[in-house]
């Protein structure tokens, strides 16, 4: 039995790109940053595997002798958004940006989007989830006609009150706008951004659902999926592969019940398998909201959590904490910023090393292929001979 447990911290990154100034990113450093606005975090255990190893964390000092593996990885494919930096780590590199809409999305678009729901929309227009439904609510409230907003990102949001617009009403919509956002119009996600609450004090709910495109090639998912190897989703790993290449997939609300999701599957699977989970809140609660206390109170609840994780592992089995993307709560704007995101590697029969600066995210996935003893081509470089002891 071998298995890799992979988690994501959702927008954790350690510091802008060479590219950074291409998206006005210069100087973004999510951890960082974070850790320096609240005076430094507590972080011993990611700190014992090799954190502050990485880059500058105040409160996690470097160790001599890190627990594990560490490096930092770059991106290699255009933009800087959820669904290309897990394709990315999948070991599938974009050559060219989703689109974006900075003056909102065409008439084209949203004639046929509003023909199809059978109902017009308010918005369309870039927007911070939470200041859009406050501007908008009451009169969604008032027409029922669902708020349409997009961000820096590749994304066409959906948001309506769920006494408004059932879930499943909502839901269905989406599917629309992403049967119609194809080619030109190819957006990474269609999310649906259900809110509850009365105008004044409107709350977004767990209920979000991502509709992402299927990846235009196959990602290392499907390679293990086709070798025999399970893939199980924990949280919007799922919905961001358009479920291609995904054995089993768990829904998750929030960091805390995808860690128990994780928990729990390493204590059930005794198969090969790769456990891949995504920790969401750090990017949706704190980092759009511009919000460096809570990204750091949600990084030392990660870490009081991952001996637990540490615990479940096997002789065999790796754990890999790495993210997909930066989103510096204490960056001007509320938009995702173009960074290195950090690599943590642990095992029983892994080296302490240090893993230097990977070119792609795809490094992953060629290590992933290589620990399965399965064939996957990508530009990524397998790390495996490297950590192993």
């Amino acid at each position: 039995m071998k298995r890799i447990v992979l988690v994501v911290l959702d927008s954790v990154g350690v510091g802008s790109l060479p590219d950074a100034h291409l998206y006005g990113d210069e100087g973004s450093n999510t951890l960082g940053n974070v850790a320096r606005a609240v005076g430094g975090l507590n972080m011993p255990n990611a700190g014992r595997l090799g954190l502050g190893n990485i880059i500058p964390v105040e409160g996690v000092p470097p160790v001599a002798k890190p627990a594990g593996a560490w490096g930092k990885m770059g991106e290699v494919s255009k933009g800087k958004d959820t669904t290309t930096g897990h394709w990315e780590i999948a070991g599938l590199t974009l050559e060219a940006p989703f689109p974006t809409y900075p003056q909102g999305f065409p008439a084209e678009v949203m004639d046929a989007f509003e023909a199809k729901i059978g109902r017009k929309t308010l918005g369309n227009y870039p927007a911070s989830g939470t200041v859009i439904i406050e501007e908008l609510g009451g009169e969604h409230i008032r027409t029922g006609f669902p708020i349409v907003y997009t961000s820096a990102d590749s994304v066409f949001q959906i948001a309506a009150h769920e006494e408004v617009v059932p879930l499943n009403q909502l839901y269905a919509w989406c599917e629309i706008a992403r049967e119609l956002l194809q080619g030109e119009h190819g957006v990474g996600r269609v999310i649906a951004r259900p809110f509850v609450g009365e105008v004044g004090a409107f709350q977004r709910t767990a209920n979000r659902h991502d509709y992402s495109l299927p990846p235009f090639k196959p990602t290392v998912l499907d390679a293990l999926s086709e070798g025999g190897i399970s893939v199980y989703g924990v949280g919007k790993i799922s919905d961001i592969f358009a479920g291609q290449g995904i054995s089993q997939s768990f829904s998750t609300k929030g960091n805390m019940a995808g860690v128990d999701r994780v928990v729990e599957l390493m204590q059930e699977k005794q198969e090969s398998c790769l456990i891949f989970a995504n920790l969401v809140d750090f990017d949706m609660l704190w980092g759009h909201r511009n919000d460096p206390a809570g990204y750091a109170r949600g990084l030392e609840e990660f870490d009081a959590r991952l001996p637990e994780i540490l615990a479940g592992l096997q002789q065999d089995d790796l754990l890999l904490i790495l993210a997909d993307h930066g989103c510096d709560p204490t960056f001007p704007g509320t938009d995702h910023t173009r960074e290195y995101v950090p690599l943590l590697v642990a095992g029983s029969a892994v080296k302490s090393v240090d893993l230097g600066i990977r070119h792609s995210f795809a490094d992953v996935a060629k290590t992933a292929a290589d620990f399965f003893g399965i064939e996957y081509d990508t530009v990524g470089i397998s790390f495996l001979p490297q950590i192993r002891s």
